[in-house]
């Protein structure tokens, strides 16, 4: 049984392939750069374009960090928390949480678990509890693919490398709609 409840769409996952395939050998008659097909492969322009385009999709948290906001609105709204706040710019987690206990959540949020910027988390010494909360909001990424390598090649590397305690982690994928896999590795590290 795997950790994530749903999987990859095929026929996304084939229409992706077949675009992405049709995007590498036909972007050279794209546009106005008056390269002949050679030199615009040659060229740093296909590259460069893909790699902004790539940047400025990924780089965006607004929609996830406003995502993560409703959810701790509505768990103080219950009464399960008793506060949240962002932090300060300049640390690597995003969210303080006050829980009714009296103790201190912090929550590294993250993107797809498959890059690398899952292995840069680092547990404050103000965390009772430290969770990692991935929002892989990538259509043509595999649910799956992302949980066990993001757990097994990443994360777990981390924690058993830098002797890092992870208390939880979180991982919500577009593909699977609302559903949510918990994944407690309280005592590890």
């Amino acid at each position: 049984m795997s950790a994530i409840p749903c999987e990859q769409d095929p026929d996304l996952r084939r229409q992706i392939e077949q675009f992405a395939e049709m995007l590498k050998t036909q972007a050279h008659k794209l546009g106005d750069h008056g390269l002949s097909e050679k030199d615009f492969y040659a060229s740093p322009i296909f590259r460069g374009a893909i790699q902004q385009v790539r940047g400025e999709i990924s780089a965006t948290m607004r929609e996830k960090r406003e995502f993560v906001q409703h959810v701790l609105n509505h768990m103080e709204d219950r009464g399960f928390i008793a506060s949240w706040d962002r932090t300060r710019r300049g640390v690597l987690h995003d969210y303080v949480v006050n829980l009714k206990s009296q103790r201190t959540a912090i929550i590294d949020l993250k993107g797809c678990l498959d890059g690398d910027n899952t292995k840069l988390f680092e547990r404050p010494n103000s965390a009772d509890e430290f969770v990692i909360w991935s929002l892989c909001t990538n259509v043509g990424a595999d649910p799956r693919r992302n949980a066990w390598s993001g757990v097994h090649t990443r994360i777990s590397a981390e924690i058993i490398a830098r002797n890092q305690l992870v208390d939880g982690l979180i991982i919500w994928d577009m593909m699977c709609g609302n559903h949510w896999a918990f994944l407690s590795t309280a005592g590890v590290g």
